[in-house]
């Protein structure tokens, strides 16, 4: 797993060094030849805190449209369509969008090659529900910013957000990927017009304190 991690660490400094900071997930998945073990996020399950969330709330999904944000390889995006949301589920890897497909060739879900700093107009304010795991704290700081603007600008009014990330107690910049996100920078998705709904802390080891965030916000 070591190994696993200091080749994110590579692929991702030589990306930012490219001035291309999302470019190393397509040569992640694709340098993987259909290993999952070599995706270090791909658990090929709905993540826990999810699945957690989705079982302890009523949740109305009858004609909402659903929007999964860097899917990996589906498995969350598959959950929402089984709730029986219209589930649209992107990421910037064609790799990993074409071993969605490959995993769940019979899926109700839209899977699509798409960019988060690029997001297609079309996406304006289209969706009810939007999942974001991991996505923010798995790009630096230089496009923070530009990413939670994004990601807020395909909530619909009165739409949700579901956010899972890392999160960390200081303001100073953090070595990564990931770079877990400060308070200042979870203020910005308030700033942007939603209400924060409800936010359960996730300490995941007691022995290096990493720290772990599900959130719901609200579109205003």
């Amino acid at each position: 797993m070591n190994n696993l991690r200091q080749k994110v660490q590579e692929l991702a400094s030589e990306a930012i060094n490219n001035s291309e900071p999302t470019a190393w997930f397509e040569v992640l998945y694709a340098s993987a030849n259909g290993d999952t073990a070599q995706i270090p996020w791909a658990k090929l399950t709905p993540h826990p805190y999810l699945q957690d969330w989705l079982e302890n709330h009523e949740i109305s999904t009858q004609g909402k449209k659903a929007l999964v944000i860097g899917c990996g390889l589906g498995d969350d995006a598959e959950a929402l369509a089984k709730l029986g949301f219209a589930v649209t589920a992107f990421d910037i890897s064609p790799t990993a969008i074409a071993w969605c497909q490959q995993r769940f060739p019979e899926s109700p879900v839209n899977y699509q090659v798409a960019d988060l700093l690029a997001i297609p107009q079309q996406w304006h304010q289209a969706f009810d529900f939007v999942f974001e795991c991991r996505n923010i704290q798995a790009l630096p700081l230089s496009v923070r910013t530009a990413v939670i603007s994004s990601i807020t600008s395909v909530i619909s009014p009165s739409g949700t957000l579901l956010v899972i990330t890392h999160v960390r107690d200081t303001e100073t910049e953090p070595s990564g990927p990931p770079w877990p996100l400060s308070e200042s920078e979870l203020a910005q998705l308030e700033n942007l017009g939603l209400q924060k709904i409800e936010a359960t802390l996730f300490l995941e080891s007691r022995e290096t304190e990493v720290k772990q965030m599900r959130i719901i916000y609200r579109q205003l």
